[in-house]
């Protein structure tokens, strides 16, 4: 498969005042790389906290990177211009009800990253945003229609309407249909999966729900305070190697009841006081002298994995 994206060493910290007068550091992502294929979807989990959301800034342009490289299609994605940018990456929000105007018409919303980045006519505009809302499943007689006049699913609809006008082939899905009723997320996911095989999109996606992850996505990166401590096929979920991802399953609620639910142990350190070495080790069972020195990356069935006492 064709690498569309990749990502190394990136690093965003941000400086805090720390008892007003010291100087403390966040480190919301600290070292960390993947790359993105053609026609793939990698997902993100992790416990809140963990970087996802700046990493899904720091794909977007929103944030600016401590260091490391971002590329698309093997171009430095900072060195971009705004237009050319945006027609490769957009990003589908969270929440359906926020993230549209209530003053504009749909078709308004859907077209103005055209109106933004091309010189097409207001009528050309509003062509191309009635298509759009064909193709996502809304019929475009109510393109004059406001946001309050449609469901949560619509309004998501329109969000994956708006993120498609400019045809990018990247799209950051920040927890898409967590806000939304099981059924609907059946019908959303459903309409991702069919849009992607379409139009050869490449999602990443960000969750918290390991059972829409697993239906969903490819590949699979497991984050915790800024750190990836395991990456590779979705199947790791049926098989995990890193203690924290095992834990991550076994508190997560299972419909079929075919395992024991078990709260994480212990707290999400601070992260102005990260423990030194492994992040986990201060939750972990398998905690050891040298979970004291930074993990090395270890290669095993297909996955990268950063752990000192790997599951067998």
């Amino acid at each position: 498969m064709k690498k569309i994206l990749e990502i190394k060493e990136a690093k965003k910290h941000y400086p805090v005042k720390k008892n007003w007068k010291e100087m403390a550091t966040v480190k919301a992502l600290d070292g960390v790389s993947f790359d993105l294929f053609e026609g793939d979807t990698l997902a993100v989990v992790g416990e809140s906290g963990c970087g996802k959301s700046t990493l899904a800034k720091f794909l977007m342009r929103l944030e600016k990177p401590t260091s490391g490289e971002y590329l698309i299609n093997s171009n430095n994605a900072f060195e971009m211009n705004a237009k050319s940018f945006y027609s490769h990456i957009q990003m589908v929000f969270q929440d359906p009800y926020g993230s549209l105007n209530p003053r504009k018409k749909i078709w308004q919303l859907i077209a103005e990253p055209l109106i933004v980045n091309t010189k097409l006519s207001k009528k050309e505009c509003k062509i191309k945003a009635d298509e759009a809302m064909e193709k996502v499943g809304l019929p475009s007689n109510y393109s004059d229609r406001y946001p309050h006049m449609f469901s949560g699913g619509q309004r998501q609809r329109i969000g994956i309407a708006r993120a498609l006008i400019l045809n990018p082939k990247i799209l950051i899905l920040d927890e898409p249909v967590s806000a939304l009723d099981v059924s609907v997320q059946a019908q959303v996911l459903n309409l991702l999966k069919d849009l992607q095989k379409e139009l050869n999109l490449s999602y990443l996606f960000i969750s918290h729900d390991l059972s829409v992850v697993e239906y969903f996505a490819d590949r699979l990166m497991v984050l915790y305070l800024g750190k990836v401590c395991e990456y590779g096929d979705a199947k790791l979920l049926q098989s995990p190697s890193h203690p924290y991802t095992k834990a991550l399953i076994d508190s997560s609620p299972s419909i079929e009841g075919d395992r024991h639910f078990k709260l994480i142990d212990g707290e999400l350190p601070s992260p102005l006081n990260p423990p030194v070495g492994c992040a986990f080790q201060s939750r972990c069972e398998f905690m050891s002298d040298a979970c004291l020195t930074l993990p090395i990356k270890s290669r095993t069935d297909n996955r990268d994995l950063y752990c000192h006492h790997p599951l067998k």
